[in-house]
Order: C-alpha cells, then sequence, then structure tokens
C-alpha cells in the first residue's frame, strides 16, 4: 500500500430529523481488502463514535459487505450504522435512486434496507429475550433504581415500571462491565400521552460504549418482547439518551423492522500509511 492513502468518511446522524440529534456514526467506503482488523479497530478508535461501518461494493446490483466497529472490538450486529450506510450509499455515494432496496452481507448474515418516502427501514433478526437465572436483587448495583423485571437476549434486558426511571438511571459501569453479556438495555413503557409506545437506553461499557445514544439492535430484542406486552405488532420507540432518538417498529416474525430518518454531519478525508 502506497504511504498516505486517501480515504473517504462521512459523519451521519441516524434516527433523527435534525443535526445533533439521534446516533452519530462514520461511514467509510472501502475498495479492495480489508485492513488488519487491529488496524479498523485503530480508524474506529481515532473516530471515536460508538460505532465506524466500513462497506464495500459486491459484484450483484445493490449489494454490499459491511462491517461494524466500536472504538474497542467488532460488533456482529449494529442498526444505527447500517441506516447510516444506506444513507450514505444513497445520498452520498452512488445516488442509488434506481433501486429501492439494499443488501448487506454482515456477520448477521444478509441484511436488507429499504428507502420507503425518504425514510430508512432496517430488516433485522428478532431476538426475543428470554429468562435468566439473574433477579433484580442479583445486579441491583448496576443503577441506582431497581429494576421490576431481568430477562437475556444478546444483552441482558432490565425492565422498570415506569419511563421516569430510564431518564432518571444512573449507571454502575464497573458493574456492568461485570456482566457476561455484550451489553445492557434498560427499558419502561412510556408514558401516557406520549407518541411513543415505549422508552429505553443502552449501556456497553466493556465494548468502549458507556452509552449509546440510539441503538437499532436493542430493538431486535425490545420490539418482541414489547409487541408480546402490548399485544400489537406495530410500535414507535424512543431512546431516551441525552441526544434521543425516535425509531419506527414492527414485529414481523422471525424478523422485526426498524425505520428512520438520517442527517449528514460532515463528509471528508482521512490518510494512512
Amino acid at each position: 500500500m502506497n504511504m498516505n492513502t486517501e480515504y473517504t468518511i462521512f459523519q451521519i446522524d441516524a434516527f433523527t430529523d435534525s443535526l445533533f440529534k439521534g446516533n452519530p456514526a462514520a461511514v467509510v467506503p472501502w475498495e479492495g481488502e480489508w485492513l488488519p482488523d487491529s488496524k479498523l479497530i485503530d480508524l474506529a478508535a481515532e473516530n471515536n463514535l460508538s460505532e465506524t461501518a466500513f462497506f464495500r461494493p459486491r459484484k450483484e446490483r445493490g449489494e454490499y459487505d459491511l462491517r461494524w466497529f466500536t472504538p474497542g472490538v467488532e460488533v456482529d450486529l449494529c442498526g444505527h450504522a447500517t441506516l447510516a450506510t444506506a444513507f450514505a450509499i444513497y445520498e452520498a455515494v452512488e445516488n442509488r435512486s434506481d433501486i429501492s432496496t439494499l443488501k448487506f452481507h454482515t456477520k448477521s448474515g444478509i441484511l436488507e434496507v429499504l428507502r420507503e418516502n425518504e425514510k430508512y427501514y432496517l430488516d433485522f433478526p428478532a431476538r426475543p429475550p428470554i429468562k435468566t437465572e439473574y433477579s433484580p436483587d442479583d445486579v441491583a448495583s448496576c443503577f441506582n433504581i431497581k429494576a421490576k423485571e431481568i430477562l437475556k437476549a444478546r444483552d441482558i434486558l432490565f425492565v422498570f415500571e415506569k419511563e421516569s426511571d430510564i431518564r432518571d438511571l444512573i449507571p454502575n459501569h464497573e458493574a456492568l462491565k461485570k456482566l457476561p453479556f455484550f451489553a445492557a438495555i434498560v427499558t419502561a413503557p412510556a408514558d401516557s400521552g406520549k407518541p411513543y409506545d415505549f422508552v429505553s437506553r443502552f449501556f456497553a461499557p466493556a465494548k468502549g460504549v458507556p452509552e449509546d445514544p440510539v441503538t437499532g439492535s436493542s430493538h431486535c430484542t425490545l420490539i418482541p418482547f414489547w409487541s408480546d406486552r402490548f399485544g400489537k405488532k406495530q410500535l414507535n420507540a424512543y431512546q431516551a439518551s441525552a441526544r434521543g432518538g425516535h425509531l419506527i417498529c414492527e414485529k414481523r416474525g422471525e424478523r422485526v423492522r426498524i425505520g428512520g430518518n438520517c442527517k449528514l454531519y460532515l463528509k471528508g478525508f482521512f490518510y494512512i500509511e
């Protein structure tokens, strides 16, 4: 590789209609062989965002390889960076207005993103939560408020009584790091009269993400959970982080649909040897 090779990079706010809201992701178009994983992690750490997505085109029209990295590890599924990647392809890289659906080949299989009425919809695998050996008392040290129910999928799921519990939660990152899960999801039903059905937050301090602003992958668990509790397939969600973000949700059997908007913040270049 030549010295100081130039790469394009985008920073895109996902699951929001406004800049400085939602979840920012770095998106990097790629050609040819991937760099070593250690170098891709270095790049993600330098970007210092919860996720950096690297994508490259395949021979098939509208299909791409896609990988996601936190500042510390490669992950098997990321919603907001997938949404941001689709937005970048449609709006900034290729202007693919001739096709409505993109296919991404990932560690979680083929994931599709549909563009419809200026919104983007992820088709992701459902990860319904199941009972766990932990009780609320066992993990009471993780937050300043004790959960009323504990479940698990890829992540541990803390279920609270009301929306204010989620907004007032103070995480104990050291206690969360000790749990044998990728991350921790906290959730509760929304207050009456709100334009969304449930709220959540997401913490992955052991993976370099103390709190993720808006998390698509957590809704692979939240959607089947709340769909069953509420008895309806279509839901609206709000992730109550400092930035906040809205997600359009639908349970589709073994799949879930997660929709939202994106805003482009920057386009630039970086250089590595």
